[in-house]
């Protein structure tokens, strides 16, 4: 019998509904201003016409004019120059006409590519919604699937409105070959120091709208954004079973819009930290392939600081300090999770390369077999260290090897070797076993799923291990990168500083937006809430909902105030 709670008051929020219709007027706004601009009368001139700025391309929301011969000019093997391109267009008009065609083929190529392993990195939130479902407690099930599901939403509504343009609005100054330049995105805020414009924040591609209305846009917006939505569910698993929905809510609108975005740009979107190599002689610049730093370890530093907020668990230490174990009420939940989320990981990194023709994207099968590598290595450190510590292999440190490795293998896998992988990995399983019992035991930090230490330590071990291990071979139109081990410290030393600017950013902002969340007590869930579990309280609703079973003892019963009315039983059951 399927019970229907209704133990959640009805009011609304008023605040919320205003925040809502904001956002729908904005999105409305830029929707129609170009239709508007285009029907407004013109002010009849009185001044000569000022000159005009250099034009740019034009965007191309019908993906018919985006690419031509001309850009095949150093992004396959061969000898093919500028030059060639233009002398053809006299002597041979019909290979320009095929260098264009063959263009569009690889572009096609290269978006087809995106898309896909896009597809797999957002096939990722179900991974993570069953972890951290599968390591908590049934109580709260359904409160901790739903935040795992509407981030989501949330998060992909922020990236939308502001947070891609915060991140990529300048990324057309540096060019994305691979999808056709994006040189649409030309608008990036900077910071003059030392002669240098230093790179600080994007503004361009808000909505999608005006000539950010472009089908290679389009592509890298659709990949951005399941990172973006990768990282912001990581704090989800830090902070579960005692935070409240609105809060919830309203760090899902935050970290889409800023927290993410700024330090993507950064080091993504053409920011400071990639200047570092051209400007500061250090290696390439910081260098994050797929994103330990970007993704998870901003996830990581971010969950940090929202553990520290809002305070363990009820009945998670006692007096004394000492930590009590709150088991997970399904590892297998949680097991299959990890399965879904190391397949979602072969879209993760071979999918940052952004193609699969030319600019030495071919490097994409060794990607995804050093990503492989890394996990394996990971979880087989992380049994083999508690098999021996306490004479049985742990299930959930087995899991927590395997993805800790994959984290740490993020950044650096566009640029090492297998056997570098299985080392990168391996140190990565031995990290989460000590890190978790270090942050349970020493900082009193409760994190039921052991999110800081997967994304939050690894995420910054992968960032130093690009420095490190990077061993020169790959060549991504040009980009090359050289570790410590193969001669070049400055390498490392851009991943030391992007890693350090990546904790004070993360954790910095993220402890004082929770701070004020507390203080205005939309944080923390009620005492009393928690104890009976959060689905009830805050969701109206249980993810496991009571039958007979309980009432012939087959089951544990809920609490008093959660339990249904039992049906009559038949006669003799």
């Amino acid at each position: 019998m399927h019970v229907r709670q209704t133990l959640r008051t009805a009011g609304t929020r008023p605040h919320l509904w205003l925040i809502a219709a904001a956002m729908v007027a904005a999105v409305a706004f830029f929707a129609l201003k170009p239709a508007l601009a285009a029907h407004a009368q013109q002010p009849p001139g009185t001044s000569a016409p000022q000159p005009a700025a250099p034009a740019l391309p034009p965007h191309d929301p019908s993906g018919n004019g985006t690419g031509s011969g001309s850009d095949l000019a150093g992004v396959a093997p061969g000898t093919l120059t500028a030059g060639d391109f233009a002398s053809a267009q006299k002597s041979e008009p019909f290979a320009v006409k095929l260098a264009d065609l063959v263009n569009q083929n690889r572009l096609g190529i290269n978006f087809t590519w995106v898309l896909v392993t896009g597809y797999l990195v957002m096939f990722m939130q179900a991974g993570f919604a069953l972890v951290e479902t599968g390591f908590c407690r049934a109580k709260s099930a359904l409160h901790v699937m739903m935040t795992n599901f509407m981030i989501y939403g949330l998060g992909m509504l922020a990236y939308f409105l502001v947070g891609f343009a915060f991140q990529f609005g300048g990324i057309g100054l540096v060019g994305v070959g691979n999808l056709g330049g994006l040189a649409q995105l030309n608008k990036e805020w900077t910071w003059h120091l030392g002669g240098v414009d230093w790179g600080i924040l994007g503004y361009k591609g808000f909505f999608l709208t005006g000539s950010s209305y472009d089908v290679g846009i389009a592509v890298l917006f659709l990949f951005q954004m399941v990172f973006m939505d990768t990282a912001a569910t990581i704090p989800t698993g830090a902070m579960a079973e005692r935070w409240k929905w609105t809060g919830f809510c309203i760090y899902g609108l935050f970290i889409g819009a800023i927290i993410y975005p700024v330090f993507g740009n950064w080091a993504w979107g053409g920011g400071w930290l990639s200047q570092l190599g051209t400007h500061g002689n250090l290696g390439n610049g910081y260098l994050d392939f797929a994103g330990s730093g970007v993704v998870h370890a901003v996830g990581g530093w971010t969950a940090l600081a929202g553990a520290l907020v809002l305070g363990p668990r009820l009945g998670k230490f006692n007096r004394d300090g000492s930590a009590n174990a709150i088991p997970g009420h399904n590892l297998i939940l949680a097991a299959l999770g990890t399965f879904i989320l190391a397949f979602g990981w072969f879209g993760f990194n071979p999918g940052s390369t952004l193609g699969a023709a030319g600019n030495g994207n071919l490097r994409i099968g060794m990607i995804a077999v050093v990503t492989m590598l890394a996990g394996m290595s990971g979880s087989v450190v992380a049994m083999s260290l508690t098999w021996a510590q306490h004479g049985k292999p742990d299930a959930g440190m087995m899991i927590n090897g395997l993805l800790a490795g994959l984290v740490a293998i993020t950044a650096p896998s566009g640029y090492v070797s297998p056997p570098a992988a299985v080392v990168i990995g391996a140190i990565a399983g031995g990290l989460v076993v000590y890190s978790v019992a270090f942050f349970e035991n020493v900082l009193k930090v409760d994190d039921p799923v052991g999110a800081i230490s997967v994304h939050g330590v690894n995420g910054m071990w992968g960032q130093l291990a690009l420095g490190i291990f990077a061993d020169g071979t790959a060549n991504y139109g040009g980009l090359t990168a050289k570790g410590a081990l193969f001669g070049d410290f400055g390498q490392l030393g851009a991943q030391a500083i992007g890693a350090v600017v990546c904790f004070a950013w993360a954790f910095g902002v993220s402890w004082l937006f929770f701070k004020a969340l507390m203080s205005i007590n939309v944080l923390r869930s009620k005492p009393e809430d928690e104890i009976a579990g959060l689905d009830i309280p805050e969701m109206g609703g249980l993810a496991y909902n009571w039958d007979e079973e309980f009432a012939r003892g087959i089951w544990p019963m809920p609490p008093p105030q959660a339990r249904p009315a039992a049906s009559p039983l038949p006669a003799g059951g």
